[in-house]
């Protein structure tokens, strides 16, 4: 991964615990019981993770062997480094993107979702494809190539996604053939964010999924599934062929774009199995102050689909070391093939 890519992914993470997602929820664990010291802590955390954590079941862990494995590794004279070592280790049996624990030296994350898979996207790549000249509009980069089609390039939903920057885009991009939007390496932000462009590719309302709520402090209470709706945008929509970009490192409110756009009509996905995470954060407080974030509300697509596991693309398709080496984007030529 390029330098300025691991910029990007480290801004992302840094700053997704701030974002305040749809339907997002806040902790209202008490505490109080367990002292503020390395066992302490311990056994808030495993608690709050136990009652509220939402895919134990689906990932088939024992949460209460976990207890026990990682139990026997706190004294009273561990250091905050060890302890925090040592928890984060314990999160990281969920395998979940999800799962952060905040303190004021590090923030504990599990990033193997995205890292064990092929990289599919090349920031160097990008900038051919982009050249100089292309215009920026509420985050997105984006241009027209020189077969017509357009293409936006979305690095991330953190950025306010403005009706009035949108219609300058497809104003822009009326005389084009088709669309490419392209998500690759985008790891989240803000849900509204993403439901604000994909509501730009449909007509009519679509049902585009389910979520559940937590009901309970067992591991399987949850309400029934909830449906979701995306509604027509207000301002320009677009009426031609759109093609969303993914690899491995689409994650969080990107897999919900997908999610959505996977439901528009004229939208095909191209490139690779996006990295999931599908549940709306919960957040809540150790007894030394540090924050704990996680998944507690499943999503699923419109067939009742868990998709914190990743969506597959309609299009699987690799950057080839050949295509690379010549200064081509696999999955972009493939796209704007499609489009032709």
């Amino acid at each position: 991964m390029s330098a300025s890519s691991k910029t990007i992914r480290h801004f992302i993470f840094t700053f997704l615990s701030a974002i305040i997602l749809t339907s997002s929820i806040t902790s209202c664990v008490t505490t109080d019981e367990y002292d503020d010291n390395p066992k302490g802590n311990f056994e808030a955390l495993w608690r709050i993770m136990d009652e509220h954590y939402c895919f134990f079941t689906q990932k088939g862990i024992d949460w209460n062997e976990v207890h026990e494995r990682y139990s026997r590794q706190f004294d009273a004279t561990m250091t905050d480094a060890q302890a925090f070592e040592v928890m984060t280790k314990m999160l990281s049996e969920v395998k979940d993107g999800h799962v952060n624990l905040y303190t004021p030296f590090n923030i504990g994350r599990y990033w193997a979702w995205y890292e064990e898979f092929p990289k599919n996207y090349s920031d160097s790549l990008e900038r051919k494809y982009l050249k100089t000249d292309y215009r920026i509009a509420s985050g997105m980069d984006y241009t027209i190539f020189d077969d017509n089609v357009g293409y936006i390039r979305c690095k991330s939903f953190l950025n306010n996604t403005g009706a009035g920057n949108l219609d300058n885009i497809f104003l822009y991009m009326q005389p084009c053939r088709g669309l490419i939007i392209d998500i690759r390496n985008n790891g989240g932000g803000n849900v509204n964010n993403a439901e604000e462009l994909a509501a730009r590719f449909t007509n009519e309302e679509l049902l585009v999924g389910y979520i559940q709520h937590k009901t309970g402090t067992g591991h399987d209470d949850f309400s029934s599934l909830q449906p979701q709706h995306l509604k027509p945008g207000k301002g320009i929509r677009w009426q031609k062929p759109v093609i969303i970009l993914t690899n491995r490192s689409v994650y969080s409110a990107a897999n919900e774009f997908v999610k959505y756009m996977k439901c528009c009509p004229k939208a095909k996905v191209v490139g690779d199995k996006t990295g999931g995470g599908a549940g709306l954060p919960f957040s809540s407080e150790l007894p030394n102050g540090w924050s704990i974030r996680f998944s507690a509300c499943p999503m699923y697509d419109k067939n009742k689909q868990m998709t914190e596991f990743g969506i597959d693309p309609d299009y699987k398709v690799d950057i080839s070391s050949s295509d690379f080496s010549r200064g081509r984007d696999t999955i972009i030529e493939f796209a704007r093939q499609l489009l032709h």
